[in-house]
């Protein structure tokens, strides 16, 4: 797009009467934003650098609806910089190296720096980022990049290392609520075309050309926006309209509904929320909250995850948080993999679920996910040592010459349980394995220590032998 400056013809056309209500509702200072404290809170970070007027490239990355836009319109103002806005899904290299030009002409000619304001910057291809790099290096321009997705998995890392990295929260309900007054109670926003809303006292309620709309209402509304202020403030305006369009005296709950129309679900199965919602499926699994992991699992189902990807993290979560402590985990695990892939949605949901509880309520032990571990650990930093001698194959010709098998105990002919040292030499005694007291784990703790005691005692024998035979041979 054209340079534009902020409070020319871009604020104009968002302020004007046909643009949307959240267009209109752009706060024009700092102070006015709504939400993002930890950033521009008194003292907060971003605040301070505005204030002090020594900003510098930035990404800001978070939910739709949270300010971003806003903040970088905000940014400039202040600042007193130039504003050049692109998009990544309409923009190319030659508007990138467009703006970079101009951003260099003012500042020879006026001092002046730009702002660059890129939305949607993860959708610029690596190319199209490398193009970046060279302005922002030596400030021809102060970009400021905004993205749904961590920039850590989107943004190519050299532009990352440029950038200081905001991360913009989702509005909690009282700040959609705030949100939600504030576009009532202005009679200059002209709500949904009408005049503002006025607020009765008797009634509690906020009258928006003659339609009421009660606390119940707003609150409602606000649980609607998920978050999003942007789209809080779209239903708000649509619930007008179609009260309005109705000759009804009043917004109700059904009005609202018809204008949210379905709950977005923030779930991205290809992006950021799909590490972030698997990440706490699991350690709700793990903490053994199955209300918490079954939310989880719903939110990656609503959002199009593949049932078969949660399966899999299932079978894995059963060896590695659940283990021994009990040992059907994982059996229950498969057995719900195989029933998702011979199933399919939307039955196979319940497959999940029953896992999910399963797996959730089952006792718990990392220990065999940390025993392997703590073993490729040892064979990494020491390298891998021979096995004792009577534990090599004596399957090949030659192998008893060379001493293979010589002295190896076969357990089931002393009744299944001897004191021989399995472990090479150097590390006998050494415990990869450390069972917990969770559930049938805490059986394997107590079988391991009788274990240990025999072959301590063996050791101990041996021990003795080998002197008696010392003595013997000095004799």
């Amino acid at each position: 797009m054209e340079h534009a400056d902020l409070f020319s013809a871009g604020l104009e056309a968002d302020l004007s009467e046909n643009a949307p209500l959240a267009a209109r509702m752009r706060p024009h200072r700092l102070d006015d934003v709504i939400g993002q404290t930890h950033l521009l809170g008194k003292g907060a970070s971003l605040r301070v650098a505005i204030e002090t007027g020594t900003v510098g490239s930035m990404i800001f990355f978070g939910p739709p609806g949270t300010g971003k836009t806003t903040v970088a319109r905000l940014v400039a103002s202040a600042t007193g910089s130039g504003y050049e806005e692109l998009s990544a899904v309409s923009s190319g290299v030659a508007e990138v190296r467009k703006v970079i030009e101009r951003a260099r002409r003012s500042r020879a000619e006026t001092g002046k720096r730009t702002i660059l304001f890129i939305d949607e910057i993860h959708r610029f291809s690596k190319s199209q980022q490398d193009a970046l790099l060279h302005a922002v290096e030596d400030g021809i321009v102060t970009l400021i990049g905004a993205s749904t997705e961590n920039p850590y998995f989107e943004v190519i890392p050299a532009l990352v290392s440029r950038c200081e990295l905001y991360q913009f929260l989702p509005l909690g309900g009282d700040e959609i609520r705030a949100l939600l007054d504030r576009a009532l109670s202005d009679p200059g926003l002209g709500l949904a075309g009408g005049a503002g809303g006025v607020a009765t006292a008797a009634t509690g309620k906020v009258s928006v050309d003659s339609i009421a709309i009660g606390g119940e209402v707003r609150d409602l509304i606000a649980e609607a926006g998920l978050g999003d202020a942007r789209r809080a403030l779209n239903i708000l305006e649509r619930s007008v309209v179609l009260a309005r369009s109705k000759g009804a005296a009043q917004v109700d709950k059904t009005t609202v509904q018809e204008a949210a129309q379905r709950k977005l679900v923030l779930y991205d199965k290809s992006a950021d929320a799909h590490y972030d919602i698997i990440s706490a499926f699991i350690k709700s699994m793990r903490g053994s909250d199955p209300d918490a992991a079954l939310y989880y699992l719903a939110v990656m189902l609503t959002g199009g995850e593949d049932p078969k990807f949660i399966a899999r993290r299932m079978v894995i979560f059963a060896s590695e948080d659940v283990g021994n402590a009990d040992p059907r985990a994982l059996e229950v695990a498969v057995s719900v993999s195989r029933a998702v892939e011979f199933v399919g949605l939307p039955e196979c949901r319940i497959n999940l679920a029953q896992g999910v509880t399963y797996l959730s309520t089952a006792p718990k032990s990392n220990a065999a996910y940390a025993g392997v571990d703590a073993a490729i650990k040892e064979v990494e930093e020491h390298g891998a040592k021979y096995p004792p001698v009577f534990l090599r194959s004596t399957g090949y010709r030659g192998a008893k010459k060379l001493g293979h098998g010589v002295g190896y105990e076969y357990p089931h002919a002393s009744g299944g349980y001897i004191g021989q040292h399995y472990l090479p030499e150097d590390l006998q005694g050494h415990e990869f394995y450390k069972p917990t007291e969770h559930g049938y784990e805490a059986r394997i703790k107590d079988f391991l220590a009788r274990m240990r005691e025999l072959r301590q005692a063996d050791g101990a024998t041996r021990a003795e032998t080998d002197e008696q035979t010392d003595a013997e041979t000095h004799e």
